[in-house]
């Protein structure tokens, strides 16, 4: 038995269901009310599964593993086997979740990211990168300075889910139930533990009416270093083009009204990771992204939080874009995200600064 920190309730708690089915022990640093709902009824997660009309409820508390919540000073990081980062990366410079994140890097205790926005640290790992240049695409780059990024890996966030406005802040709907695909450690026996947890996960069964059947999310854990940077391709061509001048529109609309230039976009990110040592095979191809966007329904998170009016938000726009460069490449739609997303954000920030 494994024992895992997990940094975030809501997609935390995705992994944490899966692991939970391991037998494993599951803390989740959360708001204290969304902690004592979680302590008091623990949490839901429905996911649909190919072939049934209605979606699987996962209750944490029929689980063979043990799951608790707690606030960010209720912890000590060196307790855990594991640490899960699933925070936005903008909640990291918050007070209390900053000391927490200084003490998880202290501990030395391995990391595993599930943020669309890569640590800094992990970026170090990629040979012929300047992290230090990327440190502008980052709320408060500083707060990730205490790590050793062999000790942190990253996980493509690939599946997507949403907790339901109308449900409880225990409740998780997973829309798009594709797999989490982490990079091995540099410590082989940091690596082991991730093998152990994928087979675990691999080797579930959910008790349905019609017999055991197999749960989709899984764990996939590659050798390379490179496969959790698929992600950048969907980001790009995805989520931050749910961002219009005056609102948001739907992922699927945002791939599928100008697939030509959605395509142009992905293939472009699809090449900078290329450029960085990825090998096409490690990377998901364009077709099958489109084929998977035709179902989300929903603005990406990056959307709704600006029209939230949050005046700070996940940048892996800007940060592919200073990639990009340090390799000599440029998109013009790359461009005109990064330019529409730093504009919408300055002008949140002024409308808060004026309230």
């Amino acid at each position: 038995m494994a024992r895992i920190l997990m940094m975030g309730a809501s997609y935390g708690s995705l992994l944490a269901s899966k692991l939970l089915f391991g037998g494993h022990e599951v803390k989740l640093v959360c708001l204290p009310a969304e902690a004592d709902l979680i302590n008091a009824e623990g949490f839901r997660v429905r996911m649909p599964v190919r072939g049934r009309a209605q979606p699987v409820e996962i209750d944490s508390r029929k689980l063979p593993g043990k799951v608790s919540a707690a606030g960010t000073g209720d912890v000590n990081p060196a307790d855990y086997d594991l640490v899960g980062l699933a925070m936005q990366e903008p909640q990291y410079r918050s007070p209390g979740v900053r000391e927490l994140l200084d003490a998880v890097a202290r501990s030395r205790v391995p990391c595993m990211s599930i943020m669309n926005m890569p640590p800094l640290p992990y970026l170090r790992r990629i040979p012929g990168l300047d992290a230090e240049a990327l440190r502008p695409a980052y709320t408060e780059a500083s707060v990730w300075d205490n790590f050793e990024p062999g000790l942190l890996t990253l996980c493509s966030p690939d599946p997507q889910a949403v907790r339901p406005p109308e449900e409880k802040v225990n409740v998780l709907q997973v829309t798009l139930p594709t797999n989490f695909k982490a990079a091995r450690f540099e410590d082989e026996k940091h690596t082991a533990l991730l093998r152990k947890l994928e087979a675990d996960i691999d080797a579930v069964r959910f008790p349905a009416p019609e017999g055991p059947i197999e749960l989709p999310v899984k764990l996939r854990v590659s050798d390379s270093i490179f496969v959790p940077l698929a992600k950048w391709s969907m980001l790009l061509a995805g989520n931050y083009r749910c961002i219009t001048p005056d609102g948001m529109r739907t992922a699927q609309e945002a791939v599928h009204s100008d697939l030509a230039e959605s395509k142009s976009v992905y293939d472009f990110v699809f090449d900078v990771c290329v450029r960085l040592g990825a090998s096409p095979a490690e990377l998901v191809p364009f077709e099958k992204y489109a084929a998977a966007a035709a179902s989300l329904t929903r603005p990406a998170s990056a959307a709704r939080a600006l029209n939230n009016g949050a005046p700070y938000i996940e940048r892996a726009d800007k940060l592919v874009q200073l990639v990009a460069r340090q390799l000599g490449m440029r998109h013009p739609v790359v461009d005109r995200i990064v330019d529409l997303v730093d504009t919408r954000l300055h002008a949140n920030r002024e409308k808060a600064k004026n309230k």
